[in-house]
């Protein structure tokens, strides 16, 4: 499996941006997915997932009603839709995906496959 991650760049505060993650090759349509997010001298955190059907999706506290995930089957491709933006969200963002269809969980150890990131940085 191959994860492109794409999107991300400069915006003020307040601003929004949608990340957007394709993956290729041996893809996993029934599997789910995940945006986590490393800022400078920091681990790399959870932020949102979604499981293979949809139905289920899971945001760290830090995100809520702020960020909105989403994917499309068809395309093989995942989105993050993230709004009021604020500088504590700079930081290079991942997309990953686990095997397992029903996982929408913020385990890292979870997720077997990782694109290579996409930066996001918020001027105040």
């Amino acid at each position: 499996v191959q994860l492109q991650a794409s999107g991300g760049g400069l915006v003020q505060a307040g601003g929004s941006l949608r990340l957007s993650c394709a993956a290729s090759g041996r893809t996993y349509s029934r599997s789910g997915m995940a945006w986590f997010r490393q800022a400078p001298g920091k681990e790399r955190e959870f932020v949102a997932a979604i499981d293979w059907s949809r139905s289920s999706t899971n945001y760290a506290d830090s995100v809520k009603g702020q960020f909105t995930i989403s994917r499309d089957n068809a395309k093989n491709t995942l989105y993050l839709e993230m709004n009021s933006l604020k500088p504590e969200d700079t930081a290079v963002y991942y997309c990953a995906v686990t095997t397992r269809p029903y996982y929408s969980g913020g385990n890292y150890h979870e997720y077997a496959y990782w694109g290579q990131g996409t930066q996001v940085t918020v001027s105040s």
